[in-house]
């Protein structure tokens, strides 16, 4: 199966690349079926996830409004590659939009290195106001705008957690075992404080790792268990909420800039319904998945003194802050929220 979707992603990239080329003289590097621009977003999920039917929303609205001059074709399940290699695709304009996290931001601007930083946010709730903050966002949004590409808004990805062939009660359960984290060196040296074996790779490789023992788990989401079949092979989730990481939508920036002023704006009100929808649907999939998880593939879910993981990772707070200063403003920012957010918990 591996082989066969490597052979897909091969094939429609190559085909991208070659419309990309044949158009160049023309049309900037654009494709065209019947006179309409055709804008291709790629994405990691399946079409039943909360993110492909917030992007469902997007082209609808697209195309309810400039439909006569766009396509916009949804590429689901990693088909054009990894996030990392659909990245490098949008920057180049071979494709238009991407999802991915922001792990694999980092390297683009390491300001993105905050999201990997455990323990950021005290709840969902601060969380997600930080996250609706647009104007202060729109800092950290324009931040790759060297790169070619820019974030145009934010998914709901829930809170991650551990999840394993083997019961994680706490820290010490995870001493030796080989656990897949994002491509992120703060996701690494998180795993190392635990005394874990940190072990980044595509998401796409996690289940036939598992399967196989390369590695004893992961970490991630509820929907992981279920929309990924994770919960096939690892039937211990344990809910220690070490990270809130959102997924981004990112657009090529070239395109973006040859934009109308009119359509600009129709192009980000489809990105903030998008966000909208996929975070209505995620609540409803959260939930589900758990309950399907737990009844239906066996997984066991365990509630834990989150207290005592924290406690193992908190001094990575001030070794990311000095070795990394531009995260600084936005760490401040957070803890403002933090604060805010746990003073009116309080009352």
């Amino acid at each position: 199966m591996r082989a066969i979707k490597r052979m897909i992603s091969a094939g429609l990239c190559a085909a991208l690349l070659l419309g990309t080329a044949g158009c160049a003289s023309s049309s900037g590097g654009t494709a065209f079926t019947d006179g309409k621009r055709i804008i291709r977003i790629s994405h990691g999920q399946s079409e039943t996830h909360p993110e492909h039917i917030g992007l469902l929303a997007f082209k609808e609205y697209v195309e309810e409004n400039l439909g006569d001059e766009y396509e916009v074709q949804i590429f689901p399940n990693e088909i054009l590659g990894s996030a990392q290699k659909a990245i490098e695709l949008t920057q180049t304009g071979a494709i238009d939009f991407v999802v991915a996290g922001t792990a694999n931001l980092e390297t683009f601007a390491d300001v993105y290195e905050i999201f990997s930083m455990p323990y950021l946010f005290t709840s969902e709730e601060a969380y997600h106001e930080t996250m609706e903050d647009t104007e202060y966002m729109e800092k950290i949004y324009e931040s790759t705008d060297d790169a070619g590409f820019r974030v145009l808004t934010w998914y709901n990805a829930g809170t991650r957690n551990f999840y394993a062939t083997k019961p994680i009660y706490e820290p010490g359960d995870l001493k030796g075992l080989k656990i897949r984290v994002q491509q992120s060196p703060a996701s690494v040296s998180m795993m190392q404080a635990f005394g874990a074996a940190a072990s980044p790779m595509s998401f796409g490789e996690v289940y036939t790792a598992i399967q196989q023992g390369v590695i004893d788990g992961a970490e991630n989401n509820e929907l992981a268990l279920t929309n990924n079949k994770h919960g096939e092979v690892a039937k211990y989730y344990s809910y220690n909420m070490h990270q809130m990481v959102p997924d981004m939508l990112i657009g090529n920036l070239k395109f973006l800039e040859s934009l109308s002023e009119k359509e600009l704006e129709i192009f980000q009100e489809a990105a903030r319904i998008s966000t909208e929808v996929e975070m209505e649907e995620w609540d409803t999939q959260a939930q589900e998945a758990k309950e399907y998880a737990e009844s239906e593939m066996g997984v066991e879910f365990i509630e834990v003194d989150v207290d005592k993981f924290k406690e193992k990772v908190e001094p990575l707070h001030e070794k990311m802050l000095k070795e990394n200063p531009h995260i600084q403003d936005i760490y401040d920012h957070i803890q403002e929220i933090n604060a805010k957010a746990e003073a009116e918990e309080g009352k």
